[in-house]
């Protein structure tokens, strides 16, 4: 017969494996507040990477975006958005003509399917007008909730967070906010960003994410918040 085990040993936790860390405590509000005004200061106005020439190209710009490099989409967005800067026109070129504008993109084919139907859904639902709410923008095929917070923030001035994996990265990191998904990283960051540098924030913490606190090899020698970080892997 199997050996029943103690009352104190069902109740006792697994010890924690050999060489493994604890997490470190999410910074205190003074913390955060030093964190925001160190990337304010290295970068007053901080620009998304993504080139567009209104509204609606950023919307498609932000689409195509998805499991892609800015600088990839820019290249292939720079011939299409000549071509066609308006839902109608977009129409008009129809999706076998986006399809092959865009193919240097990953998984270009549901994109342009994509890009082509949002299309038309902003002329006959919004007037061919870029909705300017979350749960409107999320009924366009192709958008999701980061891709609608990016739209807002930049097109409309919404201090909005759009998690992206870098901002996610970064978030659990110092950490500013601890979650295990995108959503409650963004709820936690809202609770704690101080409301002066929210316009701003998710661009800062992505910018930051991609060229310094970077997955593989972060550069934590150039790092301007390094001595605030409480990541228990940092180089420096």
């Amino acid at each position: 017969m199997p050996i029943k085990k103690s009352a104190a040993a069902q109740k006792s936790k697994p010890a924690r494996k050999p060489g493994r860390k604890a997490r470190p405590r999410p910074l205190d509000a003074a913390t955060i507040h030093a964190v925001f005004s160190r990337l304010r200061d290295a970068n007053p106005e901080p620009k998304g990477e993504l080139e567009y020439v209104n509204p609606f190209t950023l919307l498609v710009a932000v689409v195509l975006s998805a499991q892609a490099t800015d600088a990839g989409v820019n290249k292939a967005t720079r011939g299409l958005f000549a071509a066609a800067d308006t839902p109608a026109k977009m129409v008009a070129l129809g999706e076998d003509r986006v399809r092959d504008m865009i193919k240097t993109i990953g998984l270009f084919r549901n994109k342009a399917r994509n890009v082509v139907e949002l299309s038309r859904k902003l002329i006959s639902e919004f007037g061919g007008e870029i909705p300017r709410t979350r749960e409107e923008l999320e009924t366009l095929p192709g958008v999701g909730r980061k891709t609608a917070n990016v739209v807002m923030n930049i097109a409309f001035g919404a201090e909005t967070i759009a998690v992206d994996t870098h901002l996610f990265r970064i978030a659990n990191r110092l950490p500013l906010a601890i979650g295990k998904t995108p959503l409650e990283v963004e709820l936690g960051l809202e609770k704690v960003i101080p409301a002066e540098f929210m316009r701003h924030a998710h661009h800062w913490l992505i910018l930051h994410g991609r060229y310094v606190c970077k997955a593989l090899r972060p550069e934590c020698e150039t790092c301007v918040v390094n001595d605030l970080c409480r990541w228990p892997e940092k180089r420096v």
